[in-house]
């Protein structure tokens, strides 16, 4: 841990990469393995910064700094993969490490049934890309970080909060990429979480209530928690969402008074209703229901750690499968500015792009990774490999996957007033899906009642059930662009052993008819 008050950037941040170091490491890799017999090789020279300032009320609970680099070797020799990793940055223990590899892949090519078919990939020479940052976050001093928390949970305990935490995640990735199909790829990737809850108490009764910040996790630098208002949009009922900015100081006042207000709210009758979703909530949605379902090693059962498998199988696409009405339109990509997934490349040096996955409603394709797209009938991969360090083997992980917004005008105002019967839910709440993530329930931080077109009161213990066709399916309305938005998972969980990755998902909020609604409350 570096000394309170310093950045990680006082010890080893600010020194410039070593390219030419890198670049020794990379053809140390390329060499050994051609010489080896190997049919293509890939190496991957990282460092990866982590940061954690944890606070709560008036105390510094823990600040973590972690760096980790080193370089990993893939190889693909008598059709199949092999890996090995080292830590140790010369270029004999590259050398090593990938005879390693070639050892490895070898071995596995005696029980292999099939061999690898690898999508061609242009080699694209030596080229940068970076977060378009304004403001690099691992630069700036702890004290500052510390002192931005511990104000924000004064403001919320000053506003009645009996209890509050704050965390500033950050992450910092530099990785350098090269292949034997020529390309040498240099790449900067920044990110930043500020997540908070409040929580509220009924001394009398000892019934407590939270409400988590409504934040979005973000691929850009220091400046997203510069309060900008032209970053943030109005919403009904006093709400307030954000897009480019984060005015935490007023999320943590606003989650206390809404943790207050939940202490006296009735808990929901169950029954159907007809929902509308914010996409502080409907992300996560979007993330098990539509993400995780359309990854092609999931549908083809390679995959069946953290719920499963797919109900999405490959029959569905060549059939047409409805997925969703006809107004539902989901995209796949890994170029959206200020997304948690944005990069140049891949972590398999594929240059990234945008492609549809559900169009008018309709299946129409997967995320796939170079050795899954033959079996799509692709020419070339999707760009979405990743893996979470130099010492990780690179495998599918999801894209960043969007709703795409309403094709016609349509704000919150003018859809909420149509509703008779209905719920207005924001925020993450508690969820749960199946091993084929088709049956799933979702919870939320703030659910409203809507009462003949108009936002009414809180009311609380509320989640939604889903079939995931029938739910999609179930979509009547889409508000258009101006109310689309971010939001995404940190810290996404995939494989075995398991590997972490950070996805967005866009969305502007969303109407669905005749969903049933569960109380959760407890019984006594």
């Amino acid at each position: 841990m570096l000394p309170f008050g310093r950045s990680i950037a006082a010890e080893a941040l600010l020194e410039p990469a070593d390219n030419t170091l890198r670049r020794q490491l990379a053809d140390a890799a390329l060499t050994t393995a051609q010489r080896g017999g190997a049919q293509y090789c890939d190496v991957r020279v990282g460092r990866y910064l982590r940061q954690s300032v944890i606070t709560r009320e008036e105390r510094v609970e823990n600040i973590v700094n972690s760096e980790s680099s080193g370089v990993g070797v893939r190889v693909l020799a008598d059709g199949a993969w092999g890996f090995a990793a080292t830590n140790t940055q010369s270029t004999d223990a590259v050398a090593e490490a990938t005879r390693t590899a070639l050892a490895i892949a070898r071995a596995n090519a005696k029980f292999q049934t099939r061999k690898v078919e690898l999508a061609p990939a242009r080699g694209v020479g030596e080229v940068r890309w970076a977060t378009p940052i304004r403001k690099n976050a691992m630069a700036v001093p702890i004290r500052e970080k510390v002192d931005l928390l511990l104000g924000v949970n004064a403001a919320a305990m000053k506003a009645g909060a009996n209890f509050f935490n704050s965390t500033l995640f950050l992450v910092n990735e530099q990785k350098y990429f090269a292949s034997t199909d020529g390309s040498y790829i240099d790449q900067d990737i920044h990110r930043i979480w500020l997540p908070i809850t409040a929580t509220a108490i009924d001394k009398a009764s000892g019934k407590f209530r939270t409400r988590n910040g409504l934040s979005a996790p973000v691929g850009m630098g220091y400046e997203y928690l510069d309060a900008d208002p032209a970053g943030r949009i109005a919403l009904p009922g006093g709400m307030t969402g954000y897009s480019h900015s984060y005015d935490v100081m007023a999320d943590a006042v606003a989650a206390t008074r809404d943790a207050q207000a939940k202490l006296k709210a009735p808990s929901v009758k169950p029954g159907k209703y007809d929902l509308v979703i914010d996409p502080t909530n409907l992300f996560l949605t979007i993330h098990e229901s539509v993400g995780h379902p359309l990854e092609l090693d999931r549908v083809l059962g390679y995959e069946a750690n953290y719920a499963g498998t797919s109900f999405a199988t490959l029959d569905k696409r060549e059939q047409g499968f409805r997925f969703a009405s006809p107004i539902v339109n989901f995209v796949a990509d890994k170029t959206r500015p200020g997304s948690l997934g944005a990069v140049g490349y891949d972590d398999e040096g594929v240059k990234t792009k945008e492609w549809a996955l559900i169009k008018d409603g309709v299946l129409v394709d997967y995320q796939a990774t170079r050795d899954e797209a033959h079996i799509l009938g692709h020419k070339e991969s999707h760009g979405c490999s990743y893996a979470d360090s130099w010492s990780s083997v690179q495998f599918q992980r999801m894209a960043n996957v969007s709703l795409m917004p309403g094709k016609k005008p349509l704000s919150v105002d003018e859809m909420v007033k149509d509703v008779e019967n209905g719920l207005y839910i924001h925020g993450r709440g508690s969820y749960s899906i199946d091993q084929q993530r088709y049956n799933a329930q979702f919870g939320g931080q703030l659910v409203y009642e809507i009462k003949g077109g108009k936002v009414t009161g809180l009311v609380e213990d509320a989640a939604y059930q889903i079939r995931t066709p029938e739910f999609w399916n179930a979509c009547v309305a889409i508000c258009d662009e101006r109310d689309f938005r971010l939001n995404g998972s940190f810290f996404d969980g995939k494989g075995q052993p398991s590997q972490v990755s950070a996805v967005s998902h866009g969305a502007a909020t969303a109407r669905f008819n005749g969903i049933n609604v569960i109380n959760t409350a407890r019984s006594l």
